[in-house]
């Protein structure tokens, strides 16, 4: 009897401490350690998003430089891309991973957080917008159809699987939501000081949003001339970047490195070279940034070879590395240029513009006032083109100090090169983009896009013998293997639109 009484009080005890326990269920269960994006300032996701705004390496060196001849390397296997115009989806899909999972996740949790009624932070919401208004360009132009509209919905409405929307409707809402964004910034709401790209300076965000609608309007320019032509006048006259200062650029240091650099300085240090096809016009027109950017180990004859012992920097000394060969074939390339070694081909200065703390330029002042000139040629903005296009030249020659002082172009450098060269009102739209080719040098996304824009800098195709293409040259990138396997559905009614997933299929703006 007296075991039976203690087990009922044991069974008691019990029982009362499991409805105390569900009494305190909610606040028991809750972690208050880990943090989630509701308790976390909006600011901060904001700055990851900024962070995440650097390109990735695979796309943008592998592909994006290589199809419009800046960079190209001769190896094969995992580096391999648009050097042998092949599609190497290992790094096709870098892009739309970093962008998808490093930027949409975090604007998009910043949107659904402040786009209420309660909130007060108009401004931030704002930035948020101009900042995945930008990436879903880069997204789209990349790749032709993406998921939009219900991208980076899987916190606010449990969008896991999204759709996919055509081009030509993703555009038009671009246009609205810097529209809106920029006209919505106001000094009366909160100071958002704390945000890493302009540290809370609205004019700038506004300067910002303008350019990237000049830049949207002039994309349009070949598939529907007067939304271009609006488009890019609202971006002028709301005021664009008006310096260097204003430039959309995310800065790196130890904690926050530039991804180019470990493929610049890691373990590809010594496979990627300068092309023929740039050094020799920067060569050609005696342009002061090619002793910036461009060194040369004079008679490496390896990788290791490359030290600072037998390196130059002078432009008489420089060789680009031709279009068209890999690492078995370039050999006969050497041997005619009398070279020890592919390794004596003329690089990019990896330890300034390649460092882990080089700037990584998204939007400049250099490229807007190139777009103008191009604007002000179509009569699309008040203006004198030639202006815009010295003001473009000037402000890349200027804006490369941003990588060290030891790459800084002086000023009396670049006043010959502008007297020397202006705008030949002739040839304007031609001198304009391939200067703009110039300007946009590691803006690997830009580059790919006004090329097949304006169809300038006027470039032989990649004579590579295997291709994955039929045409003259890579028009847009495949989607990642990931977005195959699990979205595939969605997917496939894309490319039911757009066509096949491969390199031959254009983007809805590339007609010509």
């Amino acid at each position: 009897m007296k075991n039976i009484g203690n087990r009922i009080i044991i069974f008691v005890i019990l029982i009362g401490g499991l409805l105390g326990c569900e009494k305190n269920f909610d606040e028991l269960n809750t972690n208050t350690v880990d943090p989630t994006s509701e308790s976390i300032d909006p600011v901060f996701l904001l700055n990851n998003a900024i962070v995440g705004l650097s390109f990735p390496s695979g796309t943008n060196i592998y592909y994006d430089e290589a199809i419009v001849q800046q960079i190209v390397t001769p190896n094969s296997g995992f580096v391999a891309g648009a050097n042998y115009n092949q599609d190497n989806r290992n790094n096709t899909g870098n892009q739309w991973d970093a962008y998808y999972e490093n930027v949409i996740k975090h604007t998009s949790d910043v949107i659904f957080q402040l786009n209420t009624e309660e909130s007060d932070r108009t401004n931030l919401l704002q930035m948020a917008r101009i900042l995945e208004a930008y990436a879903f360009m880069v997204l789209t132009d990349e790749y032709g159809e993406i998921p939009y509209f219900e991208a980076g919905k899987g916190l606010s409405e449990q969008v896991v699987l999204p759709n996919y929307d055509p081009q030509e409707q993703i555009y038009p809402d671009l246009i609205t939501e810097l529209t809106e964004a920029r006209d919505a910034l106001s000094a009366a709401a909160p100071a958002e000081n704390g945000e890493a790209m302009y540290a809370g300076d609205l004019d700038q965000w506004r300067k910002l949003a303008n350019s990237l609608l000049v830049r949207i309007g002039m994309r349009l320019s070949n598939v529907d001339a007067t939304l271009a032509q609006q488009t890019v006048q609202s971006g002028f006259d709301g005021g664009v970047m008006e310096s260097n200062d204003d430039n959309f650029v995310v800065r790196h240091d130890t904690n926050f490195t530039n991804p180019y650099s470990p493929t610049f300085n890691g373990t590809e240090a010594n496979n990627f070279y300068l092309t023929d096809v740039f050094v020799d016009y920067l060569y050609g027109n005696n342009d002061p940034r090619l002793a910036s950017l461009a060194i040369r180990y004079v008679g490496a004859a390896s990788g290791p070879d490359q030290v600072v012992g037998i390196s130059s920097k002078d432009p008489d000394d420089q060789i680009g590395m031709p279009m068209g060969y890999d690492n078995s074939t370039i050999g006969t390339v050497v041997a005619n240029e009398g070279l020890a070694s592919f390794y004596d081909f003329t690089q990019l200065d990896r330890f300034t513009y390649g460092a882990q703390s080089s700037p990584m330029f998204l939007c400049t002042y250099a490229q807007t006032q190139l777009l103008l000139a191009e604007a002000a040629v179509n009569g699309w903005v008040s203006g004198d083109a030639a202006e815009y296009y010295e003001n473009g030249i000037r402000g890349h020659m200027e804006q490369v100090a941003a990588y060290g002082e030891s790459v800084a172009i002086a000023g009396t450098d670049i006043d010959t090169y502008i007297a020397a060269n202006p705008l030949d009102m002739a040839n304007a739209v031609e001198e304009i983009n391939t200067q703009y080719w110039v300007a946009s040098f590691l803006n690997g996304p830009e580059l790919f896009a006004n090329f097949r824009r304006s169809g300038y800098p006027d470039l032989a195709p990649n004579p590579y013998p295997a291709q994955d293409i039929t045409g003259d040259f890579i028009n847009r990138l495949t989607y990642p293997p990931d977005e195959i396997a699990v979205n595939q559905e969605n997917l496939q009614e894309a490319v039911s639109r757009m066509g096949p997933d491969n390199l031959d299929t254009k983007v809805w703006w590339d007609v010509d």
